[in-house]
């Protein structure tokens, strides 16, 4: 079998997962076209206070970008090597701090987030006459995630308002085993214990009597390589991973 034949669908996930994200923020932004009759507005002394704190709780679905070496077929009879993404969730504080404009703020989220990827190998069997072999391996966090983000608010329309945001997020993984003595019996996966990510998305707010509620869709993609290479049967075919996330998130302010 020729190396281009191999399937790696992780790389066509990257162009999907962008194009998913462009559409997902046009619907978000797509409300504030619709008219609405004039309300009494919520929350009157929220955009001049300047500094606001909160809490959010949500949801996330991680995964990998994964990159296996260009002669995984050849070295070690890999046909397939696939990033499944698994179901998460998190809590944070929040602090929004006011730039100068109620339109523009610097939101901090320190986040507690947990996170599970899987990794799917398919091997040609050298029996021909035998099932390919299969091996699934599963990594999991526990991550302290200090995302740094930037907000650029619509003008509120009565009690409502979208924003869009991006920045960067710094993470610290309190599961990884980047220095664990690896098992040969029964290999794992490891991976770097920080990362650096950059993050875009957008939400909704509304403004209720006295907070503010708002629904956030954020994507987040790392910078580097988080994979360690230790030269086990499960690490020898991976040549990089990258983390990639799709968080929704509940903020309430006051």
């Amino acid at each position: 079998m020729n190396r281009n034949d191999i399937q790696y669908e992780s790389r066509s996930t990257v162009f999907l997962t962008m194009r998913i994200a462009v559409l997902a923020l046009c619907l978000v932004f797509s409300f504030s076209i619709y008219a609405q009759k004039e309300k009494p507005l919520n929350y009157r002394r929220f955009d001049e206070r300047t500094l606001h704190f909160g809490f959010m709780l949500g949801f996330n679905k991680s995964n990998f970008t994964a990159f296996p070496i260009i002669d995984a077929y050849e070295q070690y009879g890999l046909k397939s090597l696939v990033a499944k993404s698994q179901p998460g969730g998190q809590v944070g504080i929040v602090m929004s701090l006011k730039l100068g404009t109620p339109v523009v703020r610097l939101r901090f989220l320190p986040t507690l987030s947990f996170q599970e990827r899987v990794l799917q190998y398919t091997f040609a069997n050298s029996d021909p006459t035998k099932k390919d072999i299969f091996n699934e391996e599963r990594i999991n966090s526990t991550n302290l995630d200090f995302p740094l983000m930037f907000q650029f608010r619509t003008t509120r329309l009565n009690n409502f308002a979208t924003y869009l945001l991006c920045g960067g997020q710094y993470t610290i993984d309190l599961q990884s085993q980047e220095k664990a003595t690896q098992n040969f019996i029964d290999p794992f996966i490891k991976i770097k214990k920080f990362d650096l990510s950059g993050q875009i998305g957008g939400g909704v707010e509304f403004f209720a009597p006295y907070f503010k509620f708002g629904i956030e869709l954020k994507y987040a993609h790392s910078f580097y390589n988080s994979f360690i290479q230790d030269l086990t049967p499960v690490s020898k075919p991976i040549d990089r991973l990258y983390n990639q996330v799709w968080w929704v998130s509940f903020i309430f302010e006051g």
